[in-house]
């Protein structure tokens, strides 16, 4: 690792010192700041791509989401067409904070909500900049530090155009710099892209798996039929209604907000929330939260071998999605959007039911079944005349589980794997900018 001949100290709080030759400035003094539209225009399907804080992601700009608008409806002395060159930053909300310089590809955009900076060029090359602003001497340690002082985070053009940064006299160094990044950040991007891939192939791998083995059973030669709901199923396997299989039951009843999630409440119970289910197959016992529930009340309490499903939601995704509890757990209750389902171990083996549920087939049967605009919700009714086909005997259930549970396993740890690599690369990322755009680490420019 290269070092600079000479360093001297910094005003920045967070920087002891930078290169000898390099300039401290805040951003106000390298450009100009203005905000971005008070008002969204309204929607185009041919219109022009409007870039909203959700659309920036540590630099990059997604396309995923993009909303195209109105170009008839924009105020145009706000400014609000953007240039390559021109820096987006966050606002407000999760992301407050959060930057991505133009590209060309997004040159005509529109600027959202958030502040857009235009740099000087004569003092400061702008993708040094926006490098700069993803470090994390500024982004962590300035910026999401000024935006927690209000409720809700925050920044302004003060706030913005206050930062502190070091950067090189030279423009010339500036360049030789950003373009060191650009090769080096790049190259993780690839690998991190190529992760994703890789990822993506597992969960589809995980996906046809269940498909498949639900469906089809294990015995690769037995016999198929077509069955009512469009698929085939072995010809020996049993038609049931869930409520020939088992019984739903609600969850909480009666209760206020002040009820959840107390701190020291001697009649605090464990309860299932809705993130639970919609996240996992097999309920984690670690993402319990609790509830106030009074000796006497009559509530329904959890069991092993229960399966949940999700009742109401705001998404399709999500409706009807269902988990199951494998393991013995202490007093918990089930949250209000969702029902719990107990089955008759006689007929049905619950883990294997929750599998079915799971799959491909199943899911878009009952997501049909949501009804409503603003929120989707799903009818016990529907649930209980829900239409499934089983292996005849228990033990071919038992052996489906058994497949799948050690089947998936091994996805999930390559899964998790990958996920630790992908982690350690973007912090290999963010360190190689942060080294780099305060002079610890030299990029030579001879």
């Amino acid at each position: 690792m290269m070092r600079y001949e000479s360093y001297k100290e910094t005003e920045i709080l967070s920087l002891d010192v930078c290169p000898s030759h390099w300039f401290v400035n805040r951003v106000k003094s390298m450009g100009v700041i203005r905000y971005g539209l008070g008002q969204p225009p309204h929607e185009l399907e041919n219109g022009l791509p409007i870039i909203r804080a959700t659309n920036i992601f540590s630099g990059r700009i997604s396309s995923e989401n993009l909303i195209l608008v109105d170009p008839d409806d924009l105020p145009y002395e706000r400014k609000p067409i953007l240039k390559e060159g021109e820096i987006i930053v966050v606002r407000s909300g999760a992301y407050t904070g959060d930057s991505a310089m133009i590209p060309k590809e997004f040159e005509g955009a529109v600027s959202g909500y958030d502040m857009v900076f235009t740099p000087d060029k004569n003092k400061i090359y702008p993708k040094f900049l926006s490098y700069c602003l993803l470090s994390q001497y500024v982004f962590k340690d300035q910026l999401v530090l000024t935006s927690l002082r209000a409720a809700q985070p925050h920044l302004n053009k003060e706030e913005l155009g206050s930062t502190l940064i070091t950067y090189p006299s030279s423009i010339v160094e500036q360049t030789v710099i950003a373009e060191y990044l650009d090769t080096k950040t790049q190259a993780i991007d690839k690998k991190v892209s190529l992760l994703e891939k890789k990822i993506g192939y597992y969960q589809e791998l995980r996906k046809s798996l269940i498909n498949e083995t639900v469906t089809k059973g294990l015995d690769k030669n037995t016999e198929l039929k077509n069955n009512e709901l469009g698929f085939t199923t072995p010809k020996s396997w049993l038609r049931y209604r869930l409520k020939d299989l088992g019984a739903l039951y609600s969850g909480l009843s009666g209760k206020g907000g002040d009820d959840f999630n107390q701190d020291d409440n001697p009649d605090n119970k464990g309860f299932i929330p809705f993130t639970n289910i919609a996240n996992n197959t097999y309920l984690k016992r670690d993402h319990l939260g609790t509830v106030v529930v009074y000796e006497g009340e009559k509530q329904n309490r959890v069991r092993k071998g229960d399966i949940f499903f999700l009742m109401s939601s705001e998404g399709y995704e999500d409706i009807g999605k269902s988990a199951a509890l494998a393991e013995d757990i202490e007093e918990t209750y089930l949250n209000s959007f969702c029902k719990g389902y107990r089955v008759n171990p006689r007929k049905t083996n619950p883990y294997f039911l929750n599998y079915l549920m799971l799959s491909d087939y199943y899911r878009q049967l009952l997501i049909v079944e949501g009804k409503g605009f603003t929120r989707i919700n799903l009818k016990m009714e529907k649930v209980n005349d829900f239409l499934v086909y089983i292996p005849d005997t228990l033990s071919a259930q038992d052996e489906i589980v058994k497949f799948l549970d050690a089947k998936l396993d091994t996805i999930a740890k390559i899964i998790t794997n990958i996920q630790t690599q992908i982690t350690t690369l973007r912090e290999l990322r963010k360190t190689l900018i942060n080294d780099v755009v305060t002079g610890k680490i030299k990029v030579s420019h001879e």
